[in-house]
């Protein structure tokens, strides 16, 4: 199966992408669009939940989202970092998946992983339209970069409506127990996860809608302008 895709997301960790946009990744896979998540990483320093666990709530979590491709760079987690190997792996990534438009978290969020995420899809991006480098996988140029919100927010660029996709995007968080639920009688620690934050986040998107009278928006942020025929 080809893997060329519509929409190409990356996230230090599996629910990174849920957290900040799947109402987002559910509107255009229900509207037919071809939409993948890259992890950059297996979690494996979370401190809850295993790797073989957070494996299995991504692929949970993907068939709520309905994407159309889930991959695992397996990059060393509390590990990324500016190097020629990193770089090159998403770069490739980049280039078998050629997506229009590339989602990358917010570069600035109080986990070091998510802002590393970010610098190093920015620096893809760039590096995937250069025939000369890595001449072996054909050049890619992406159209637009979004940013995603994980942790912390800053004034949005774009939001998108997703009232009618909340609930879906609930159940896609909600695929992730093993981070977001604190069992009583388990070996789980407490985490700023564990602390009711899904219920955060539904408080965030409900907040990013107000000034635009939605119930509930995701907000995104660009660094390249918009280009218009005309605003009305």
């Amino acid at each position: 199966m080809s893997t060329k895709l519509d929409i190409l997301i990356f996230g230090a960790h599996a629910d990174d992408a849920e957290i900040g946009m799947a109402g987002t990744i559910i509107k255009h896979t229900s509207a037919g669009l071809r939409v993948g998540i890259c992890d950059l990483t297996y979690a494996e320093m979370s401190s809850n939940g295993t790797v073989e666990l957070r494996q299995q709530e991504a692929a949970a979590a993907a068939d709520v989202l309905g994407l159309s491709y889930r991959s695992n760079l397996g990059l060393p987690d509390r590990g990324l970092e500016r190097n020629a190997e990193q770089l090159a792996a998403i770069t490739a990534e980049i280039r078998r998946c050629a997506p229009r438009i590339v989602f990358a978290p917010y570069w600035e969020d109080r986990h070091p992983d998510h802002t590393w995420c970010s610098r190093l899809v920015e620096e893809a991006v760039f590096n995937a339209k250069l025939r000369r480098y890595m001449p072996e996988l054909a050049p890619v140029q992406v159209e637009q970069v979004y940013y995603y919100f994980i942790n912390d927010t800053a004034p949005a660029s774009v939001l998108v409506d997703v009232t009618a996709q909340y609930e879906r995007k609930v159940a896609a968080l909600s695929c992730y127990a093993s981070q977001f639920g604190l069992a009583p009688g388990n070996d789980a620690v407490a985490t700023p996860l564990t602390q009711g934050y899904v219920d955060r986040v539904r408080y965030r998107d409900a907040i990013a809608g107000q000034r635009n009278l939605i119930p509930y928006a995701e907000g995104f942020v660009t660094k390249t302008p918009f280009v218009a025929e005309m605003l009305l």
